[in-house]
């Protein structure tokens, strides 16, 4: 298994972990990986944002790694 995703973890550190986050993200209305706030925003502060479950988020994310 990789690394696993928080809820602490930036925008951007997300999209290094697994070329497929940014497929996750965009399900949920996450679509501004070029911006400057992908640097600094952390998974759950963009969940917030969006209006979205940052556990849900979470759980797809680490669906990824585990090879789901």
């Amino acid at each position: 298994m990789g690394q696993k995703f928080t809820e602490d973890m930036t925008i951007y550190q997300a999209l290094q972990v697994h070329p497929q986050a940014k497929e996750v993200l965009m399900k949920y209305g996450m679509t501004c990986f070029g911006c400057p706030g992908a640097l600094s925003e952390t998974i759950a502060e963009a969940a917030m944002v969006h209006g979205q479950s940052k556990d849900k988020i979470l759980e797809d994310l680490n669906a990824l790694v585990a090879g789901q």
